[in-house]
């Protein structure tokens, strides 16, 4: 019974919190939007039909938060300083290919955030069939460098996460 009002209850209780804080308000109005959107959220992804999570490693996902809050602060600093002129003439932007062995599709919309939120880097695009990823990068040094950075660094342990 309560499966199928909730069929998914830690988004159903994320989003009630979630929509209170954004409010800032416990008022009667704002209790219903929350409860609301706490309901008709998780019957829209169970016409999704998203599959249920695996995580394999819990410690991994410390470790990979870690190294994207480095990354993203590294990323910010030498972004702002070719923005700001300091290195404005060395850059050289450019799309380098990533072969990826990642296959399981949370993990990589994982990855997909992770280097669309790390300032300088975007991605563009990525073929299933052949397992390469488009990146785009501002300051584009090496281009082994990066693969191994994003292969080290990301795809080994979001594999380690998800598969």
């Amino acid at each position: 019974m309560i499966r199928a009002l909730l069929p998914h209850p830690l988004l159903a209780l994320g989003l009630f919190v979630t929509s209170l804080l954004m409010s800032g308000s416990v008022e009667p109005p704002a209790i219903a939007l929350a409860a609301v959107l706490a309901l008709a959220t998780p019957q829209v992804m169970r016409a999704l039909d998203a599959q249920t999570i695996r995580i394999r490693s819990p410690r991994a996902i410390l470790a990979l938060a870690g190294c994207v809050v480095i990354d993203v602060l590294r990323s910010n600093w030498a972004v702002s300083a070719i923005i700001l002129g300091r290195r404005r003439h060395e850059r050289r932007s450019g799309f380098i290919h990533v072969p990826l062995d990642l296959k399981d599709r949370y993990a990589l919309a994982v990855l997909a955030v992770i280097l669309t939120a790390t300032p300088g880097t975007l991605w563009v695009e990525y073929d299933s069939a052949t397992g390469r990823l488009l990146l785009h990068v501002l300051d584009l040094v090496e281009e082994d460098e990066w693969i191994r950075l994003i292969k080290d660094r990301y795809e080994r342990r979001l594999m380690e996460i998800f598969e």
